[in-house]
């Protein structure tokens, strides 16, 4: 055992000593598995909903902080529609002014996140998931990865219609991720949420067997440090608070939409 921790220690601090890349702008492409189904749609409606869903985002990294935010998407928000028009399903992706900024010595985060045309500040700190190193590698846009594994328990929440109505529920959701960091860049950032992470970028991101599967498309040696700051308003939020603002804000836009209209927010 003493040999295995060894090894590993030798490892991460080899990686941090010979590391060059401090800062940099990645790329990441997001491809999420749709697992949406309606009771009483119809067959072509069924067809039409989508099995999968790809969008792009940035992380902008450096002087240990980040922020994660949506890229220009290639596909924009989309609207599908039933048999003469009865039923009505809009795909809604993360805002475009939504941002997610990490301050990795004090380890907290601030997120913004935009509902409705209001802005909303969520103040959270980063709560690292107990990651395994397993020793296998591979190479990602030419940097040697480590592959590491966690466990992650967290709610989620669970739509379903029957009868026309949309019912949300929240589901506890227990998820296996898979990342790969690159050993060369001793920088703990990466996807989304997953940042103050790991020892090194996350460049590859598995999450319960291609579930939301995240890749880099590309790094960047520099970036825009001064634009890695963080979001501000006039009022902040608890994640506690955000979450009891969000339910009441989809209730009453689902009580204010036409028949057979309903929105699905991918976040």
């Amino acid at each position: 055992m003493k040999k295995i921790l060894t090894a590993g220690i030798v490892l991460l601090a080899g990686s941090v000593v010979h590391g060059q890349q401090k800062e940099g702008q990645v790329l990441y492409e997001r491809t999420t598995q749709m697992q949406i189904s309606f009771s009483g749609a119809s067959e072509e409606m069924q067809r039409m909903i989508p099995r999968s869903r790809t969008d792009k985002f940035e992380l902008s990294f450096g002087n240990n902080l980040s922020l994660w935010k949506a890229s220009p998407q290639d596909n924009e928000d989309e609207t599908l529609t039933g048999d003469g028009g009865g039923m009505q399903i809009r795909m809604m992706v993360q805002g475009a002014n939504d941002v997610l900024f990490t301050n990795f010595d004090k380890g907290t985060r601030v997120e913004q996140r935009e509902l409705m045309d209001k802005k909303f500040i969520i103040d959270d700190s980063v709560r690292p998931l107990k990651w395994k190193m397993t020793g296998e590698t591979k190479s990602i846009l030419n940097h040697n990865c480590m592959k590491a594994t966690a466990t992650q328990i967290s709610q989620r929440m669970a739509m379903s219609m029957n009868n026309g109505e949309m019912k949300r529920s929240e589901i506890s959701d227990t998820s296996n991720i898979i990342a790969w960091i690159a050993s060369d860049i001793p920088v703990s950032a990466g996807p989304a949420e997953y940042q103050g992470q790991l020892p090194g970028l996350i460049l590859e991101m598995d999450i319960n067997n291609g579930r939301q599967v995240y890749k880099a498309l590309n790094i960047s040696p520099k970036t825009d440090l001064a634009s890695i700051k963080e979001p501000t308003g006039k009022k902040h939020y608890t994640p506690d608070e955000f979450k009891k603002e969000r339910t009441k804000m989809m209730d009453e836009m689902q009580r204010n939409m036409g028949p057979g209209q309903r929105t699905i927010r991918i976040n």
